[in-house]
């Protein structure tokens, strides 16, 4: 639900699963084939996962971070893994990234210019993302919402960045 300011975006878990299989249908009416799905760890993890499992590929991960300061509020320096986590060896093929969100658009822009020039064996790359703001610089291959107006997205999973073992142990009552 978009706030009437359209300053704050709240997901719920079922329309974040929604979205997951709209970008599935946009991505199979597009008549791309590909070979392995490469998630960005942390955001397009549960996005990649899901997809893998729709589309039956393998899952490869890379990990990036660059929201770190104020609970993952505040945008900071990027950093990439120098390595893939993938199932099958090497990366190779046809490969389509995924991410959760196309924000300022740098961290998938400097992802896909390190895999196009440091992974030969990578054929053929494309993007996918569940939204694309308007302040983004890179418009991924497939996306499901475009907000222009730049809301912070809470994602229905972002109350565990600030929930911590103590808070679990008090909600529990353990």
């Amino acid at each position: 639900m978009l706030t009437e300011d359209g300053k704050h975006l709240y997901v719920s878990y079922d329309e974040y699963h929604s979205l997951i299989e709209k970008l599935a249908i946009k991505i199979h009416q597009s008549g791309w084939q590909f070979d392995t799905i490469l998630c960005l760890a942390r955001g397009g993890m549960r996005p990649g996962d899901i997809l893998s499992r729709i589309f039956d590929k393998p899952l490869a991960i890379m990990s990036t971070s660059s929201y770190r300061a104020e609970a993952g509020t505040v945008q900071g320096h990027l950093d990439i893994a120098r390595y893939i986590t993938t199932p099958q060896g090497e990366i190779a093929g046809k490969v389509l990234l995924v991410d959760d969100l196309a924000d300022s658009g740098a961290t998938l822009h400097a992802v896909l210019d390190m895999l196009r020039t440091g992974y030969k064996p990578i054929t053929e790359l494309k993007s996918a993302v569940i939204w694309t703001k308007g302040v983004s610089k890179f418009m991924p291959d497939y996306s499901v919402e475009y907000l222009p107006t730049n809301p912070w997205i809470h994602q229905p999973f972002e109350g565990y960045d600030s929930m911590g073992p103590e808070k679990l142990l008090e909600k529990w009552k353990v």
